[in-house]
């Protein structure tokens, strides 16, 4: 795997209200109750965007405002907007506009900026008073700030903290711990048992004094820390549990990356194929780029629930994928090009391997979106045979590709492929060296499902994704487990090979016989495409009533369908791990359950 620096606090707003400190050489002014409080809504490493909220907590209107802070030397404003932002050396500040100078009791306004760099703000002043909104008196300084917290007894849910103590020229009165820039406990010593946490998930704690005036002062250093429990990476030798996200899903199968966690399956899943890269003139391209990069996301739509800008550099599936991997650190997600529309490019790409995987590098470690793949799936149905085109590129094409998507690619890399699953002799497993191309690759995902299905109108119904061979099957070769045979004959390893599920049915109507071999009329409607339907649709409309080969199939009304269920696919991780294959891969996410039915029992098969 690739291991890259991931700017932790860029994906969910971190609020960090600032103390303030005034300058005593002239009395201070009584400045109206107010606060300002400084939220990070985005880092994408070389830069950051940011807001600042400020709000009139008093009893009288204001007329104006201005934030003053500091930022450490390498840190700077770049761009600002909804206020007049200047900056003198390291200090900055931010004067209000004629048109949202005025605030009302109780009402707050906001403005934002880009900047560069990797500080945070200190010494706030919001119209010469603090920030938090606690007073300022003449002759009386603020306290310093407390030492850096160190965090110890930590569990799923708590954390003990404890710092040294701030020092007053008129004496410490208690403490504000900040959790995430937001106070979560003022306290009188210099200990704190922070509760109510999530299991496996990192927090950043701060810490400020409060003088016997109540006047606060800096924040100290932050104290990170991670409660124990919760997701983990998946040990060394785990098996591979990976799935297929569709980039156009997002339109009218309405299912977005948020879907991964909020159905569970984000917890389970080892790796995310990002499908589909397109191959034109013997490159790698990306398809729609409206869907990956600039789709705007809202907050109660968004991985981080935090909402996308209009002029933030990333936005769309790619952004929501980089919120997913920080929520979620042990998925790796891979760029996959070609798929049954797009695989017509791969014979031009064949005649120059290394220009077309120089072409890959280029998309996938592009600087916008470097940090969020870690590898490369090629899709290609079928080479040297025909899919949706016919391709005559050679038996050797293949192998050549992949090994110069390895060269290109390095170690570091993951490089994968989607294969034929054809085990019939002389079908399209014969027609290419996955044998001498296995070197080159991480792992194969086997395409076993597809094999039968309604582009044959009158039938026979069968299986699409039989487990093993059965009697009065269609075509011989057409089952998982002679194609993944016919691999290792080859000599490619069983831990490079993935079983693949197909989390939708293929079904007939006309049909009248309940078990297999009947014959049809047509293909079965579709909510999508005739034929075909979700997992999600049929478990309720069409139940299972028996299963052939290890797969599931129903019978109701005049429609027959074949699909896999939890219990079938407990079967097939049964049967892949006693083949010692490498895991599992599914297509895709959004045919599963809203709780993540299907993905919840390759998980528990695989184990």
């Amino acid at each position: 795997m690739r291991f890259r620096h991931r700017a932790a606090a860029g994906f969910a707003a971190l609020l960090l209200p600032l103390a303030g400190l005034v300058g005593l050489a002239t009395p201070a002014h009584a400045a109206t109750a107010a606060t300002a409080t400084y939220a990070k809504t985005q880092d994408w490493g070389s830069g950051f965007e940011c807001k600042w909220t400020v709000k009139n907590t008093g009893t009288t209107t204001i007329s104006s405002w201005t934030v003053e802070w500091d930022f450490p030397s390498g840190t700077s404003v770049t761009s600002a907007w909804d206020a007049d932002v200047t900056s003198s050396g390291t200090h900055w500040t931010a004067k209000s506009k004629s048109w949202n100078g005025t605030l009302a009791p109780g009402t707050s306004v906001s403005f934002g900026f880009n900047g560069s760099g990797s500080g945070s703000p200190a010494n706030c002043e919001l119209n010469g008073g603090s920030c938090d909104g606690g007073p300022t008196v003449p002759g009386d300084a603020a306290p310093s700030a407390p030492g850096t917290p160190t965090t110890s007894a930590v569990t799923d849910t708590s954390v003990k903290l404890s710092w040294s103590a701030a020092t007053d020229d008129k004496g410490v009165k208690n403490y504000d711990v900040l959790r995430g820039g937001t106070k979560v406990a003022t306290v009188t010593g210099t200990t704190h048992t922070d509760t109510g946490l999530t299991a496996g998930t990192d927090y950043s704690y701060t810490v400020r004094a409060r003088d016997t005036a109540d006047q606060t002062g800096p924040v100290s250093g932050a104290a990170a820390v991670r409660t124990t429990g919760g997701v983990v990476d998946p040990p060394p030798g785990s098996k591979v549990n990976l799935g297929y996200f569709t980039e156009w899903g997002v339109y009218g199968r309405n299912y977005h990356v948020k879907n991964l966690a909020s159905s569970g399956s984000a917890a389970k899943i080892t790796h995310i194929n990002y499908a589909f890269g397109n191959v034109k003139n013997g490159q790698c391209v990306l398809d729609d780029a409206y869907a990956a990069t600039d789709k705007a996301y809202t907050a109660d739509q968004s991985v981080s629930g935090t909402a996308d800008t209009w002029d933030q550099p990333l936005r769309g599936n790619f952004n929501q994928l980089r919120q997913l991997k920080a929520k979620y650190p042990h998925i790796k997600v891979l760029y996959s090009f070609g798929g049954w529309t797009y695989s017509g490019g791969f014979g031009q790409a064949a005649q120059n391997p290394a220009a077309f995987a120089k072409s890959c590098k280029a998309v996938v470690e592009d600087p916008r979106w470097a940090d969020v793949f870690d590898g490369i799936d090629i899709d290609w149905e079928y080479p040297n045979a025909c899919g949706l085109t016919c391709d005559a590129s050679g038996p050797a094409a293949f192998k050549n590709l992949v090994s110069a998507l390895r060269t290109e690619f390095g170690s570091n890399y993951l490089v994968t492929a989607a294969i034929t699953a054809d085990g019939s002799s002389g079908g399209k497993i014969d027609a290419a060296d996955y044998g001498g191309a296995a070197a080159s690759l991480d792992w194969y995902n086997v395409m076993t499902y597809d094999y039968f299905g309604a582009w044959a109108t009158t039938g026979p119904t069968a299986p699409h994704s039989p487990l093993t061979s059965y009697s009065g099957i269609p075509t011989t070769g057409f089952n998982s487990a002679e194609a993944i045979a016919k691999l290792r004959s080859k000599g490619v390893p069983a831990s490079k090979l993935l079983l693949g599920i197909g989390f939708y049915g293929r079904g007939w109507t006309g049909v009248t016989q309940s078990a297999p071999g009947g014959t049809a009329t047509d293909a079965a409607t579709g909510t999508y495409e005739a034929g075909i339907e979700d997992y999600k649709v049929l478990k309720n409309s069409c139940p299972a009533t028996g299963t052939i080969a290890g797969t599931a199939y129903a019978h109701c009304g005049t429609n027959w369908w074949s699909y896999d269920t939890p219990a079938t696919i407990g079967t097939k991780m049964t049967w892949a791990k006693n083949q010692g294959l490498g895991g599992a891969f599914f297509w895709e996410f959004s045919g599963d359950t809203t709780n993540g039915e299907l993905v919840n029992a390759i998980s528990n098969g695989l184990k």
